[in-house]
């Protein structure tokens, strides 16, 4: 397929690629159908909508979208024991993933029960000390003093813990993969279970649990009672779901959609704290969900307590989420930092070893655990490519993975371990976690790579940039961001419409700070608009839109409201740019 305008290399090096003609004519036939604008169109046709669905999608009601929650296996089984446990007033433990969805997961547990009139104890297992999941002395003694105990965001591979916690019941809610057994808890809820249909798997852990409640509060209306408000808790869903990059489709839409609407009412102090701390000014989005309030949540279990982002997303008192919010800005700060170095000496590894390859891998002494992860992100994105990012100690790494779209990283991880090269391991399609002794690293990676070549990793440009068709400056207003904004929310899974502005004059040019840019353009006879590029002089796109001295240019990027002083403006979010 010839690129989109003839750009093989960008500025940016990668090759544009545009719709196919397939899809033109599908968007096309949708525009004819609904007198929806052309781009709102085609993302519609991107996402496989047909005309006579396409207002239904476009105003996703979770009242339509949300599934049975007895069409997961354990459901009932769960409710009835938790809501057993709050009828008797029993001791109620909650094991919790240290990452955001564990955080959620967790906050809307304890949420519910205040509400009820029961206190829960929290137990967030230590990164560094424990590691991902239940453990057998930490069950062990949970289960001395508690008669239930409920693992959020874990538990699904954890046979040994959970049969270490004897004196108490144990439930598990998470979305991780299953292996062919299951542990011997009273119920195991997991829509990626392998006995499950896999019609839900695109959940993540704080929407299980969130079903949870729906079956609790139905078998409470069932014996006459009312339980708590579940809308008013759908900001937790929504954050979980952006923050651990489940895909933007079917019910995870409306969870999306109307958790940012009970957001942006300010009622959860925790959530108000940390928006405030992350100087949000606007409505929240899906960007300040995925990159300013779930940072902050996480870098308490990457680098400083781990219970702190449950707390305090579960916090009810003003000045505890504030003293909160602030210490984990702080610690997100420093979690920046180490990952800087970090991701410099894996970069310069994996592009050693090529970018090219079906697998991108980094591997060192002393690298922080906390931060691989997102290490990992980094070079997912810059290769295009399943990563994976290993910190040893010793003779034992500890490593995460992320992958891309197709390519399900974490049943290979499993399959590593039942292989015997991983000494543990699991995660889901998009993100993994892993432990391996020293020896055993290149033989392990070397294997991965040959696992996810069969499931066509590697086959992808990692130059390629999917566009989305060309528009003018004039044609960027307010209403078709508005529009455009109806057929999302976007993010993993659904990512935003990114469009080209052909031909442009630079008319304005300024850098922000020292990586930035900002400009302002138009094709010499209509409007203009303005565009921000993040990182700019991270790469020749600064330098060489800065330095223009009146040449054109294609303009690549995605749409979006900016917010000064309390005055709104359309600006394009540059990503990259060729020579015209």
């Amino acid at each position: 397929m010839t690129a989109f305008l003839d750009v093989e290399a960008s500025l940016g090096g990668r090759r544009w690629v545009g719709p196919t003609p397939l899809l033109d004519r599908a968007a096309e036939a949708m525009a004819q159908a609904t007198g929806l604008p052309l781009p709102v169109s085609m993302a519609l046709a991107r996402r496989g909508v047909e005309p006579q669905d396409a207002e239904a999608y476009l105003a996703p009601q979770l009242r339509d979208l949300l599934p049975n929650p007895r069409s997961l296996l354990d459901m009932e089984k769960a409710a009835a024991r938790f809501l057993a446990a709050v009828e008797a007033r029993q001791r109620i433990a909650i094991f919790a993933d240290y990452d955001v969805d564990g955080g959620t997961s967790a906050a809307l547990l304890i949420d519910w029960l205040r509400q009820m009139g029961v206190a829960a104890t929290l137990y967030v297992p230590d990164r560094i000390d424990e590691g991902y999941g239940p453990n057998d002395e930490a069950m062990a003694a949970l289960a001395r003093d508690h008669d239930l105990i409920v693992c959020v965001d874990c538990g699904t591979l954890s046979h040994g813990p959970v049969a270490a916690a004897k004196e108490a019941d144990v439930v598990i809610l998470d979305h991780h993969l299953g292996a062919e057994t299951l542990p011997a808890a009273l119920a195991v809820v997991n829509p990626n279970r392998q006995d499950e249909s896999g019609d839900l798997a695109h959940l993540c852990a704080a929407a299980v649990v969130f079903l949870m409640l729906v079956e609790a509060g139905r078998q409470l209306r069932e014996a006459g009672r009312k339980g708590p408000d579940l809308m008013a808790m759908l900001d937790l869903v929504a954050l979980a779901t952006v923050a651990d990059v489940a895909p933007l489709i079917g019910v995870n839409r409306a969870f999306v959609r109307q958790g940012l609407r009970v957001m942006a009412r300010r009622e959860r102090v925790g959530l108000v704290a940390l928006a405030d701390v992350a100087r949000m000014d606007s409505a929240p989005s899906p960007y300040h969900l995925g990159f300013l309030m779930g940072p902050r949540v996480n870098a308490g279990g990457r680098v400083g307590r781990a219970d702190l982002g449950a707390r305090l997303l579960a916090c009810d008192n003003q000045h505890e989420a504030q003293a909160m919010a602030e210490r984990l800005d702080q610690l997100n700060t420093e979690r920046r930092e180490i990952e800087a170095g970090v991701q410099a000496a894996a970069m310069a590894q994996a592009e050693a070893r090529g970018l090219d390859a079906p697998l991108v891998w980094a591997a060192s002494e002393g690298w922080h655990p906390g931060v691989v992860g997102i290490v990992a992100s980094r070079l997912k994105e810059a290769a295009n490519r399943p990563s994976i990012v290993i910190g040893f100690d010793g003779d034992i790494g500890k490593g995460s993975g992320r992958s891309v779209s197709g390519v399900d990283l974490g049943a290979a991880i499993q399959r590593l371990t039942a292989e015997g090269l991983l000494m543990k391991g699991g995660g889901h399609k998009m993100a993994a976690g892993l432990t391996v002794a020293r020896d055993q690293l290149e033989p392990a990676m070397a294997r991965l790579s040959e696992l996810l070549t069969k499931q066509g990793a590697g086959t992808g440009g990692a130059a390629d940039l999917a566009l989305d068709g060309l528009l003018m400056p004039g044609a960027a207003t307010p209403a078709l961001i508005e529009a455009l904004d109806a057929a999302g929310p976007y993010g993993a899974g659904s990512p935003a419409p990114r469009h080209v502005f052909a031909q442009m004059q630079i008319t304005f040019a300024k850098r922000v700070g020292e990586r930035h840019l900002k400009i302002r353009f138009g094709d010499g006879t209509g409007p203009q608009l303005d565009a921000i590029a993040f990182g700019a002089f991270d790469g020749p796109i600064g330098p060489a839109l800065e330095g223009h001295g009146g040449a054109r240019f294609h303009l690549a990027g995605r749409l979006e409201l900016n917010v000064w002083r309390g005055r709104q403006t359309v600006q394009l979010r540059l990503e990259d740019a060729a020579r015209a």
